[in-house]
């Protein structure tokens, strides 16, 4: 809906200025180098630390914009080719694949970026690369549930797990693309038997976070539910005896069973607005490097997309997985199916 706002209301906005469309901040005073403009729906805790140490590296400073993914997307339609933005951040392939779908990113090449960002973490042509890697899979409770008793994303929609159940609402994006990912790998009408599935086992309706979902096992109102790791991750973090652990989806047997865990991404693209273009792909190249690999991944408890990069000492505890490789552009171009999937199947 948000890319159906009328032109000239959105023009109306841009004009009031960067404070207009969220959360704008100063550049580094210290910096005496060129500025880039980023646009992030990614929180300013977990981008602020590595502007910095970028800025005190290069000289280039940095002032970015925080809000969320779609009214940024519309705030730079509406720009067009005046915006002042260099880099788009944001959440989930879905929202990356829509950001390249309407236009407003520029294709790149660079042989830093192929080298450290693997083909299915990044744009085929080259018009955003994964920084991140976040993990959507199994949480249990570790005093109701055996992991032995837990295989695969398509075995939560079986009777055993009836009324035990929990999930967050389908209108967030990461469960968008995780229904475009069972779509790929089990094809339409098995995959729309597996969300059927999974809404006739919900213990209760689905949360509106996946903190909710996590805290919801440990009351008991659930015993499984699915999550982004890095939620649990963060409140292992503050509370080490919280009862709910975390199984590795689809790790056994040929596909489709043992495709992997779904996985998505945080991801970025230079703006084809950006009047700074080799600035910016020198920020997304210095991004995929491994100590600031480390430094993103691990401000929000992801794994890195740099395969020469450890993560954390806290998510290195849960040990390897083996990763569904769907390019993470099916995500986005299978969003608009998966969405009405959902809602045939009741799941809201």
């Amino acid at each position: 809906m948000m890319f159906r706002v009328a032109a000239r209301l959105v023009a109306i906005l841009v004009v009031v200025g960067l404070a207009a469309c969220g959360r704008s901040t100063p550049p580094a005073d210290s910096a005496t180098g060129p500025e880039l403009v980023v646009y992030s729906s990614r929180i300013e805790q977990l981008i602020k630390p590595i502007f910095d140490d970028f800025t005190k590296e290069t000289g280039i400073r940095i002032r970015y914009v925080t809000d969320d993914a779609g009214p940024l997307l519309a705030r730079m339609r509406a720009e067009g080719e005046n915006s002042p933005a260099d880099m788009l951040i944001t959440v989930d392939a879905g929202n990356l694949w829509q950001a390249a779908e309407l236009g407003v990113l520029e294709p790149i090449e660079s042989a830093i970026l192929a080298r450290n960002v693997p083909p299915a973490l990044r744009d085929e042509q080259g018009r955003w690369f994964g920084v991140s890697i976040r993990a959507r899979t199994i949480v249990y409770a570790t005093d109701r549930v055996k992991p032995d008793e837990l295989s695969t994303y398509e075995d939560l929609a079986n009777p055993e797990w009836s009324g035990r159940l929990c999930l967050r609402t389908a209108k967030k994006v990461y469960n968008q693309s995780l229904v475009a990912s069972l779509i790929v790998a089990l094809g339409q009408e098995k995959a729309e038997q597996v969300v059927a599935g999974w809404v006739d086992n919900l213990a209760v309706a689905p949360f509106a976070s996946d903190n909710k979902v996590i805290e919801a096992i440990d009351a008991g109102q659930c015993d499984v539910g699915l999550v982004n790791t890095y939620y649990l991750a963060r409140m292992l973090a503050d509370n080490p005896d919280l009862p709910v652990g975390l199984f590795w989806a689809n790790q056994q047997g040929a596909a489709p069973a043992g495709r992997g865990v779904h996985v998505n991404i945080s991801g970025a693209g230079i703006t084809k607005a950006s009047k700074h273009k080799a600035e910016a792909l020198r920020l997304l190249e210095w991004m995929s490097g491994p100590t600031a690999q480390y430094d993103f991944a691990s401000l929000n408890q992801e794994y890195p997309v740099n395969d020469a990069t450890a993560p954390s000492e806290l998510i290195q505890q849960w040990g390897s997985f083996s990763a569904d490789t769907m390019p993470m552009s099916e995500a986005g171009r299978l969003q608009g199916e998966a969405i009405k999937m959902m809602d045939r199947a009741g799941y809201r």
